[in-house]
Parts: structure tokens; C-alpha cells; sequence
């Protein structure tokens, strides 16, 4: 299943979101500094793993659909050349 690519932009923008609360917290509580660092890092991989994941599926169909055209183009000419 494929999700539309303004989910996916949405769900980016959200884990981005996140992530600089994270970094903002960090800078506003030096004794969980480290934690919350880590937690901005987190949802970071997240927001790419998302786009990572969207454009590998992406590019999975369009792969898909230029075979399909290229076998469609040989079957026309096979069947033209009969």
C-alpha cells in the first residue's frame, strides 16, 4: 500500500516539528540535555526514513511502468512484423 505523497510530506514535517522541540528543550534544560538530543536524533531518522521509504516505492513503480511499456512495445511489433 502507497501512501500519498502530502501524508508523507505531513508526517516529515511532523517528525521534524518534533525533533526541534527537542533540540529547543535541550537547550533550556542542560541536565536532560543529552536525552533530549538523542530523542531530536530519533525522530530525524524517522522524518528520513519516511521520505526513504516514499521515494524507494516511488521509484519501484517507475521501474514497473517502463517495463510494462517496453514489453507492450515489443508485442507491437511482434505482432506488426507477423
Amino acid at each position: 500500500m502507497h501512501t500519498s505523497r502530502e501524508a508523507v510530506l505531513e508526517n516529515v514535517r511532523r517528525y521534524r516539528a518534533i525533533a526541534s522541540l527537542y533540540r529547543q528543550t535541550a537547550g533550556f534544560r542542560p541536565d536532560q540535555r543529552y536525552s533530549l538530543l538523542s530523542q531530536a536524533r530519533e525522530w530525524e531518522n524517522l522524518a528520513l526514513t519516511e521520505l526513504e521509504s516514499y521515494f524507494t516505492a516511488d521509484a519501484l513503480d517507475y521501474d514497473r511502468a517502463s517495463h510494462v511499456v517496453v514489453n507492450a512495445n515489443a508485442r507491437w511489433e511482434s505482432m506488426a512484423a507477423a
